[in-house]
């Protein structure tokens, strides 16, 4: 048996076409192409993001991914049709089933989707700080499906990409790190309130943490039942650790309050009673007394 026999051996019948030894080596070769050329792709595509300082960013590897899927589809469908499969009539007997395989992938298939628009948009990426329905998370790492990302308490939670993309989300570092760590103090109404202002801008200004380039802000916030009640914003470059910063001008606005004499308000009911009331209650007290005596 010579060679050209052995390529042409049949093997065995797909679809009323009959694979040879020759059709199935093709088909594998393919594959092995395919992959090859996927990655050399990708190897391409990371030195380019490389090459334009963007290596951290998460990027090059979820261009990879995408690039590599799309060339895979494409490997295989040639491969397919090297075999003798017609594509239109696969994909007509599997359309029952991909419409019921849609549903139930729906979720999977909307944060795809979604891990798409996030890698072209770029408008979230590893390293950014933002802030999800009301917490505080840093971006560790964007993957085609979800996104992983840190707490302030160092748990890591798998956010889904499509939560990311409908959902309104705060992002501190889209730009430049700019965050107001805001504080709110009451005092008592009998407190030199210019002494008050004073005292808050020059604790506020006193923060190694703040921006030079942004002066912080003092307001007279609200009047309340028990205090007057003033508002202290102050700008920083590091949003992660304003916690930490917002506890360091606490305790500046204390130690200095406690110095100035600055009374911090508290809550307290003061009770006045009318004229006849008063008299009411001084006859008791002397009635009382003269049975007292009389005893």
């Amino acid at each position: 048996m010579d060679f050209k026999a052995i390529l042409d051996y049949p093997l065995f019948s797909l679809a009323g076409t009959k694979l040879t030894v020759a059709t199935l080596a093709l088909a594998v070769i393919v594959v092995i192409i395919t992959l090859i050329i996927s990655r050399l792709v990708r190897r391409g595509i990371k030195r380019g993001f490389v090459n334009r300082g963007l290596k951290k960013t998460g990027t090059p590897d979820a261009v990879g991914k995408l690039v590599h899927y799309i060339l895979l589809v494409i490997g295989l469908s040639i491969a397919l049709q090297t075999l003798g499969v017609k594509l239109s009539a696969l994909f007509a007997a599997g359309a029952v089933f991909a419409v019921g395989l849609g549903f139930a992938m729906q979720t999977i298939v909307q944060n795809f989707v979604s891990g798409v628009i996030l890698l072209v948009e770029r408008a979230i990426t590893p390293g950014d700080i933002l802030e999800v329905q009301g917490t505080v998370v840093r971006v560790a790492q964007m993957k085609i499906r979800s996104t992983i990302v840190k707490t302030l308490d160092g748990e890591d939670l798998v956010v889904p990409n499509s939560q990311l993309v409908q959902a309104p989300v705060k992002n501190f570092t889209l730009e430049e790190p700019d965050y107001r760590v805001r504080v709110k103090v009451g005092v008592v109404y009998a407190a030199d309130m210019r002494l008050v202002e004073r005292c808050l801008r020059e604790v506020s200004t006193g923060m190694t943490w703040r921006r030079e380039d942004h002066d912080p802000m003092v307001f007279l916030n609200d009047f309340g039942n028990n205090a007057v009640i003033f508002e202290v914003a102050v700008w920083t470059n590091d949003p992660w650790n304003a916690p930490l910063y917002k506890s360091e001008l606490n305790w500046g606005i204390w130690e200095r309050f406690a110095q100035e004499g600055v009374v911090i308000a508290f809550p307290q009911v003061d009770v006045h009673f009318d004229e006849p009331v008063v008299r009411g209650l001084q006859s008791l007290t002397a009635l009382s007394g003269g049975k007292a005596q009389a005893g």
